[in-house]
C-alpha cells in the first residue's frame, strides 16, 4: 500500500497525536503509505513509545515512518522546531498539517460547562490559544516548506457545535468559530501557492478521551436525531482528513465539512 497510495510521498504533521482523534487521523495516514510526524505536549515519552510498538509490533518499516516529536504548537519557537527536526529526519519538508491539538484538558461534559453568567475571558483564551495560535504558528512554520516545493495541504479539525450548538460550549465553540474564519482566510491567500486549506468537522464522537465523560443518554440522543442513527467514530473522521489531503480534492479549499452522520446538512 506505501507504494501504491496517493498519499506515499507526502510527510504529515499531526498536532495531538498521541490519543483520541489524533491517533486516529495519525492511523489513516500510515495505512496509507504516508510519512507521519506525531505531535505531542506532555504523553510521557515510554508511554507513547509503547502504544507505538503495541499498535505496529510486527512491522518495522511502519514504524520507521512515525516520527515522534514533542513540542508545545502555541508557542512559535517549539512549532519552529518541530518542522525543522521533522524535515531533518525525514529528509524532506512537511507537505500536510493536520492541526487537531485541543487546548489542556477539555471535557464534553454540559453539565458541568460554565453558563454565561459563570464564563470567564481566560477560558475563551485559553481555546483561542490551543486553536487558533496553534493554528497560526503551524501555517507559518510549513510556509517555506510550502513554497520550496510548491505543494501544501492544511486541514483544520472543527466541530458542527459551531452549525448546531445543541449544547452551548461558548468556550470551545467560540474558538473553533475563530478557526473557521482563519480557515478560509488562508485559503483564500495560499490558492495561489498550490496550498489548500479546509476544514473537518466532526459532532461527538465515540469515544475519545474528550468524550469519555458525555453521558450515555445524549449519545442515544444523537443515534435517534441522526439519519444514519449512530454515532461517528474518529476513524470515520480521519477518512475525511484523508480526502482533504488527497490529490482527489485538489480543486477545493476553504471548506468546512461537516461528519456527523447527516446531524447538520447544509
Amino acid at each position: 500500500m506505501a507504494k501504491s497510495s496517493p498519499l506515499a510521498d507526502q510527510i504529515v504533521l499531526v498536532t495531538g497525536a498521541s490519543r483520541g482523534l489524533g491517533w486516529a487521523i495519525l492511523k489513516a495516514f500510515i495505512g496509507n503509505g504516508a510519512r507521519v510526524v506525531l505531535n505531542y505536549r506532555s504523553t510521557p515519552a515510554d508511554q507513547l513509545h509503547n502504544t507505538i510498538s503495541s499498535e505496529y509490533r510486527d512491522d518495522e518499516d511502519t514504524r520507521s515512518r512515525i516520527f515522534p516529536c514533542q513540542g508545545d504548537i502555541t508557542d512559535p519557537a517549539q512549532c519552529r522546531a518541530i518542522f525543522s527536526a521533522a524535515e531533518q529526519h525525514f529528509g524532506s519538508p512537511i507537505t500536510t498539517v493536520v492541526n487537531n491539538a485541543m487546548a489542556g484538558k477539555f471535557k464534553f461534559n454540559g453539565d458541568a460547562r460554565p453558563k454565561i453568567h459563570e464564563l470567564e475571558w481566560e477560558q475563551i483564551d485559553t481555546q483561542l490559544q490551543g486553536f487558533l495560535r496553534g493554528t497560526l504558528n503551524t501555517t507559518k512554520a510549513a510556509l517555506p516548506g510550502f513554497e520550496g516545493t510548491g505543494f501544501g495541504r492544511i486541514v483544520n479539525i472543527g466541530t458542527n457545535l459551531l452549525s448546531n450548538p445543541v449544547v452551548p460550549y461558548h468556550d470551545y465553540v467560540a474558538a473553533k468559530g475563530s478557526l473557521l474564519a482563519f480557515t478560509r482566510t488562508s485559503a483564500a491567500e495560499l490558492g495561489e501557492k498550490n496550498v489548500t486549506v479546509n476544514m473537518v468537522s466532526g459532532g461527538l464522537l465515540r469515544v475519545t478521551e474528550a468524550s469519555e465523560s458525555t453521558p450515555d443518554d445524549v449519545f442515544k440522543l444523537i443515534e435517534g436525531v441522526t439519519p444514519l442513527k449512530r454515532v461517528i467514530t474518529p476513524e470515520e473522521v480521519a477518512d475525511v482528513v484523508l480526502f482533504f489531503a488527497s490529490p482527489w480534492s485538489r480543486a477545493v479549499t476553504g471548506q468546512d465539512i461537516q461528519v456527523d452522520g447527516g446531524l447538520v446538512m447544509r
